[in-house]
């Protein structure tokens, strides 16, 4: 199965501007996410795809490979999208910019979704990790996941799902990891199709699936890495690196 990662990485963001080029102990958060990528020897090819040409610049540095897109995009996959068109592969995986300590083991439970017997029947698969943080479970920078009883997602939203009307049920919530993998057909029909209602009102780009009633198979992962959405999570991710002696 011939599987290439592409790493979405604009340059802007209201949360936090140039966060991608803000530094984690020395190196920078699109540095660190295109290296992680590459390290777990799961990709055929790994590239950056960028509006910024200091990006490109930070990983070509390195060694590594970046492209400049050209439209202007709403998302990631948007983004992507661009430079899939002109690519083979089986599976097209979008790892975000902002996930610079992307696993193995993850990325490869993603992969294993395509695979075996029913694998064929899967277009868009994610990844997703317990939360049990109320305060990250209350925070709209963490989007949850509600999954059915076959893993596949039911709706993603930065508010509280579901709400535990009943407090009584224990009900699991889950972290959506920024990790898409896609068929080029479903990655190319997306990019095809404007914004949805619920993906505009979310900010949250997989709800353009869930709106045109394409599933997204869910793997359920211990992968409990930061996302740099903010200032404060560059130091929640200094100190994740010093707790698991990560360099």
């Amino acid at each position: 199965m011939r599987v290439i990662a592409l790493i979405p990485a604009r340059l802007g963001a209201t949360r936090f501007p140039s966060k991608l080029l803000a530094t984690i102990k020395g190196k920078s958060v699109i540095r660190r996410t295109y290296e992680s990528a590459v390290q777990t020897g799961l990709f055929d090819e790994v590239i950056v795809v960028t509006d910024s040409d200091d990006i490109i610049h930070e990983i070509s540095v390195y060694g590594g490979k970046a492209v400049k897109s050209k439209g202007i995009y709403e998302s990631g996959t948007d983004r992507i999208a661009e430079v899939a068109a002109y690519m083979e592969a089986d599976v097209f995986v979008n790892v975000q910019g902002d996930e610079p300590f992307v696993q193995k083991e993850p990325l490869a439970q993603l992969l294993n979704l395509f695979a075996g017997e029913d694998g064929h029947k899967v277009q868009v698969a994610s990844l997703v990790q317990r939360l049990t943080d109320p305060g990250l479970i209350k925070d709209p920078n963490y989007v949850k996941v509600a999954l059915d009883l076959n893993y596949n997602a039911l709706f993603f939203s930065r508010s509280i799902i579901p709400y535990p009307r009943d407090l009584k049920v224990d009900v699991p919530y889950y972290e959506h990891i920024g990790v898409y993998a896609f068929r080029k057909d479903a990655l190319m029909s997306f990019t095809n199709w404007p914004l949805t209602p619920l993906e505009s009102a979310e900010k949250i780009e997989c709800l353009r699936f869930l709106e045109h009633g394409i599933p997204m198979k869910m793997a359920i992962t211990q992968y409990m890495g930061v996302e740099i959405d903010t200032p404060e999570d560059i130091i929640r991710a200094e100190k994740l690196m010093e707790e698991k002696g990560w360099v």
